[in-house]
């Protein structure tokens, strides 16, 4: 389950200057939106929020003002160069979305662990599992035929690997034995060139 609970600080002084001094005292300013609460800027502590948005479809469990309010990355600002967090905007779930997003998360850890057991890519077991989910497939059910899917594909991709590399060493063997020909033909003609010389 991707759910993380993390404690807000409200954030009252804003521009450049408030929000480098955040950083550097290991926080990142953010914005919690929607819903019917009023706009809210924040500060995160730095490193758990990190971790949290490496987990996939991750609901973050906010304590502003003492309101526990469910929300997920709208937007996630880094620094170019160094990749550190510079701002994240939030916005607030309802109950349907955090149920639909703790059921993808689940959903994407066991494609996760099924493409590492079952030697698959990764990526493509997760996107095919997404779509299945969009499509109304329950969680079990979609990964069993995302797995079917994806191994279809991939038996596919070997044999056209294989059909490629077959017709590529016909067109050598076709290549070198014109070559050989051409070879053939040549000393004969010089041979043929030098006895009427003689």
């Amino acid at each position: 389950m991707s759910k993380v609970q993390i404690d807000a600080a409200p954030r009252s002084d804003f521009g450049k200057g408030a929000a480098r001094q955040l950083r550097r005292a290991g926080r990142v300013p953010a914005v919690v939106y929607g819903g019917d609460i009023e706009v809210q800027h924040v500060s995160l502590p730095g490193h758990e929020l990190m971790l949290a948005l490496k987990k996939a479809q991750v609901i973050l469990e906010v304590n502003v003002g003492g309101d526990a309010l469910n929300v997920a990355p709208r937007q996630v600002q880094k620094d170019a160069v160094r990749g550190d967090l510079e701002h994240v905007d939030l916005i607030v779930l309802s109950a349907q979305e955090v149920r639909e997003r703790l059921v993808v998360g689940a959903a994407v850890a066991k494609a996760e662990k099924v493409a590492a057991e079952e030697e698959l890519d990764t990526v493509t077991l997760v996107m095919a599992v997404r779509e299945l989910l969009d499509e109304g497939l329950e969680t079990d059910e979609a990964l069993t035929k995302a797995v079917e899917n994806v191994r279809e594909q991939m038996a596919a991709q070997a044999a056209a690997a294989a059909q490629a590399a077959a017709a590529e060493e016909a067109a050598e063997a076709a290549e070198a034995a014109e070559g050989g020909d051409d070879a053939a033909a040549a000393p004969a003609s010089d041979s043929g060139e030098s006895s009427d010389e003689g």
